[in-house]
Parts: C-alpha cells; structure tokens; sequence
C-alpha cells in the first residue's frame, strides 16, 4: 500500500502507466496473491516491483540475499537482474503459502538460480559465509535493526541493501510510539543515518524504501 494509493489513487495510477511492464508471469502471481492470500497488500506489486528489477539489472549481482519470501513477486522481480551464473537466496518462515510461490519459481527461466529456504532469516545470516551484492529485506519489522547488524558482515564494498516498509504509513514521524515495530523501523532509519560504512537515501515509493549501500 502506498500514500498515493489512499491520498491521490489517480497519481498512483499515472505512476503505474507510465512504468515499463511487468512480465506476464508476475501479472498472474499477483492476481493469484490477491485471490488467494488473506493478506495480499503484503506483496511488493508493480511499481516497487520495477524498482528492485532496475536495480537488479543495474548492479548485474552473483548473490542476491531476500528476507520475507511472502508468495516471491519481489524475488522473480530481483532474478532479472541476476548474472549468468548468480543465485538468489530468499528466505521465509511460512511453511503454510511455501506452495505458491514454490510454484512460480518452477514456471520462471531463472528457476535453477533460486534457492528457497524455509528458516529463520537470523540463523540463516549468522551461520552463512556467504557474501552478496544485493539485500532486499522485507520481514518482520521488530527485527529490522538486528537485520541489518548481521547483514553488515555479510556485504563488501558497492553492494546495495534495499529495506522496504521504512515509513510505516507514517507512523515513523511519531513519537514515544508505543508499538514496538514501528519503535524498531524508526531505530533502523537511525542506525542506517549514522552509520559512516553506509550511504542511503529513504524513497518515498509505496511505504517506504531505504536504499542503502555500502561504502
């Protein structure tokens, strides 16, 4: 969901018209997300969609890391970009949805390159050696901070980490909030300004992109 979706859906359909097309099998994983989840606003959709796949191309990555899987829109989106012989890891813990978006990993030409993983994402980064070039979190938001502390070990210089969701719906200009995840977004947004390993800029897309890379 975006502002422009609540304040000016009119803006929000300018954008959409006026971004490149997205390729026919996120168009039917999308409507199938919206027919068959009981959140489908979760999903990253067209116009962030087109974002992470510019920005995957742009930077061409041998390893690709996604937390938060939810039905893989955003991870097809990110395999555009991937070099010849790259992978994606994209990891989740919902055992329950795995089927669907198991189902178009097999139907993309990228499916030899992806690696899905049912586990917790925090494991997962203390236990890898692996490094990547480009992060796209999109997860639990309580473990926000903790996210990007592990992943801070795991990048060398020029990789790109991407956390979606950073302005809550707005709610990161509150303050003293008593809900705890958007107390941990706003910590990340801070962790992120004053860290000097990184540079990023927050993109007002959606809920909020932080677009970080490291130095």
């Amino acid at each position: 969901m975006s502002f422009f979706e609540e304040i000016s859906p009119e803006m929000d359909r300018y954008l959409e018209n006026h971004a490149s097309s997205e390729p026919d099998i996120l168009k039917r994983l999308r409507k199938e997300t919206f027919q068959k989840t009981t959140q489908p606003h979760m999903i990253s959709g067209y116009l962030q969609g087109r974002l992470l796949a510019i920005i995957s191309k742009m930077l061409q990555p041998k390893n690709i890391l996604e937390i938060g899987t939810f039905t893989g829109y955003a991870t097809l989106c990110l395999t555009e970009g991937l070099a010849k012989e790259g992978k994606i890891t994209t990891i989740d813990v919902n055992e329950e949805l795995a089927y669907l978006p198991k189902k178009y990993f097999q139907e993309s030409e990228f499916s030899a390159q992806i690696d899905f993983q049912l586990k917790d994402a925090k494991d997962f980064l203390k236990e890898t050696d692996e490094f990547f070039d480009l992060v796209f979190i999109d997860a639990d938001k309580e473990n926000y901070p903790e996210y990007f502390h592990l992943i801070k070990s795991r990048v060398k210089s020029g990789a790109v980490i991407l956390f979606d969701n950073v302005l809550w719906y707005g709610k990161v200009l509150e303050e003293n909030s008593k809900q705890k995840s958007t107390q941990k977004i706003q910590e990340l947004n801070d962790l992120v300004a004053k860290d000097e390993d990184f540079e990023n800029l927050i993109l007002p897309l959606r809920d909020g992109i932080n677009l970080i890379r490291k130095k």
